[in-house]
C-alpha cells in the first residue's frame, strides 16, 4: 500500500492590486513629506531673500536685470526652435550676449553684496561698476562684430 500523500499547500501570494495598494499607501506619506518640505525650504529662501533686498535696495535691481537676461535667452532659444535659425550667427551672437551679461551681471552682484564684503576687500562698490562697465562693452564689442 501507497502511502496517501497529502497535497502541498501553495502559499498565496499578495496580488500585484495589494502590492499596489500598500506602495501608494507609502508613497503618498512620502510624497507629502516632501512637499512639506519643499514648500518650506522654498519659504525660507524667498524670506531670506526679501531680507536680504531690505539692507540694499539696489541688489533687487540687479536681480531684476538677472531675471530680464534669462528671460530674453529663453525668448530667443524658443524663437530659434520655432522660426529656424537662418541667421545662426545672429542668434549665436544675441544669446551669447544675454548669457554673457547675466554671467557679468551676477559677478557685479556677488562683489556688490554686503555678504561678501570679506572675500572681495580690496574691491569697491565703485570699482567693481567700473569692471562691470568695462568687461560689458568689450562683452558687446566682441557680439556686435560677431554678428557680421
Amino acid at each position: 500500500m501507497k502511502p496517501k500523500t497529502q497535497p502541498k499547500k501553495v502559499a498565496s501570494k499578495p496580488s500585484v492590486a495589494s502590492a499596489a495598494a500598500a506602495a501608494s499607501g507609502s508613497n503618498s506619506s512620502i510624497n507629502s513629506h516632501f512637499i512639506k518640505d519643499l514648500s518650506s525650504s522654498v519659504v525660507n529662501t524667498f524670506t531670506n531673500y526679501f531680507k536680504t533686498l531690505q539692507s540694499s535696495p539696489k541688489l533687487l535691481l540687479i536681480d531684476t536685470f538677472c531675471l530680464f537676461l534669462v528671460l530674453l535667452g529663453a525668448i530667443q532659444f524658443l524663437f530659434v526652435l520655432v522660426a529656424g535659425n537662418f541667421p545662426f550667427n545672429a542668434f549665436l551672437s544675441g544669446f551669447i550676449g544675454a548669457v554673457g551679461q547675466f554671467v557679468l551681471t551676477i559677478s557685479l552682484r556677488l562683489q556688490y553684496s554686503d555678504a561678501n564684503r570679506d572675500k572681495f576687500k580690496g574691491i569697491t562698490a565703485e570699482r567693481a561698476i567700473g569692471d562691470y562697465i568695462f568687461a560689458s562693452l568689450i562683452l558687446h564689442f566682441i557680439v556686435y562684430h560677431f554678428i557680421n
